[in-house]
């Protein structure tokens, strides 16, 4: 391990003398539904992207180095294909380069994605995409943040992150260290661990975020506590999540269980979530109560492979946002608003219900 981590340290010093072979590869998805949700007693149709698996379009290359030592990159990015926006960054989905040892792990350096967010895509059906998945429940920043707004739910810039390697019978994790924007917020620091063996995979996830002062208090860093498992039985595969984030007092605690039945060229997908929201926290001298923030959400899909890569979908979600109550007197309450598609609607969904259905197309290279 020690003269394996020397020599990604000395990598530099004799790569030009290394027999070197590269290869770089095109890849992406292309992913495409009408839905039409309900949040309250608005209604619309539109059109959407990562309704099954997220657009992308990358490109990724490794160069072995010989001497089981090897060097790569990877920028990948992300548009609506409704109308081929991608956005403010060009490789807002990952931009890295790597050194990468056989017996001592990765480095690697760059956008990439916080070890704490993994286990809300690999052990959700849905894989965080789509009107039933759990991020509809879970918050991917801080409750009314304002200035102390979290950017880190995702990915990370400025990222230092160290891979363990594939050899270890079965154990793997990942830890990571991102620098802030200028400024201590949204530094960012995490780490996973997992087990996979045959049927079996489990993982617990932690990640921490600085954060800076709101009202000139600071609340706290954002943290992110994770754990899920998946069994897979062959004739079905099950799928167990629990989620905590914590911010100051304020508190989102999500389970999920979730269950993908293989049916021919076809696959079967649902799940059932839901958040308890607590706590109580001075924002500024006003004591706002989170306590009716939570949510329940239920949901299924239906998938049929025309082949390897092009799919057919449709899926139905019904998400249900708890009362909000009266506050007390000198105080405000955070409520649940939350929506089985973000955005869609301007409306208030505080005890309203947010549902609907999507059909779509998927397909990659």
């Amino acid at each position: 391990m020690k003269k394996s981590l020397l020599a990604l340290a000395v990598l530099g010093a004799y790569a030009g003398v290394a027999s070197a072979q590269s290869s770089v590869t095109i890849f992406g998805v292309v992913d495409l539904s009408i839905n039409q949700i309900k949040n309250g007693d608005a209604k619309t149709t539109s059109m959407q992207s990562n309704q099954l698996n997220s657009n992308r379009l990358g490109f990724r290359g490794f160069e072995d180095l010989g001497g089981g030592l090897g060097a790569g990159f990877w920028l990948e990015g992300a548009m609506s294909n409704q109308d081929g926006n991608a956005g403010g960054q060009t490789w807002q989905r990952r931009s890295t380069v790597s050194l990468i040892s056989q017996r001592g792990g990765e480095i690697r350096l760059g956008r990439d994605y916080d070890p704490s967010f993994w286990n809300l895509v690999f052990f959700d059906v849905y894989g965080a995409n789509g009107i039933g998945n759990s991020t509809n429940l879970v918050p991917l920043s801080n409750p009314n943040g304002g200035a102390a707004t979290v950017t880190t739910g995702v990915r990370t810039n400025n990222s230092i992150g160290y891979f363990l390697p594939g050899n270890l019978g079965g154990l793997y994790g990942q830890a990571q260290y991102a620098l802030g924007q200028g400024n201590d917020n949204n530094k960012y620091w995490g780490a996973r661990i997992g087990f996979a063996s045959g049927p079996f995979d489990a993982a617990f996830g932690y990640g921490d975020t600085k954060t800076a002062t709101v009202g000139g208090v600071h609340i706290g860093d954002f943290t992110v506590t994770n754990i899920g498992a998946s069994w897979n039985f062959g004739v079905a595969k099950l799928f167990g999540l629990y989620n905590q984030n914590k911010w100051g007092s304020l508190k989102d605690s999500m389970w999920e269980i979730s269950v993908s039945v293989p049916l021919g060229q076809g696959e079967f997908k649902a799940g059932y979530g839901d958040v308890d929201a607590k706590g109580t926290q001075n924002f500024a001298g006003v004591p706002v109560n989170y306590d009716h923030a939570d949510a329940t959400l239920w949901s299924l899909q239906y998938i049929y492979n025309l082949s390897k890569r092009t799919a057919l979908y449709g899926g139905y979600a019904s998400l249900d946002n708890k009362s909000c109550g009266t506050p007390a007197a000198g105080a405000t309450n955070l409520c649940s608003a939350r929506s089985i598609l973000p955005g869609t609607i301007a409306q208030n969904l505080t005890g309203n219900k947010s549902d609907g259905f999507n059909i779509g197309v998927r397909h990659s290279f």
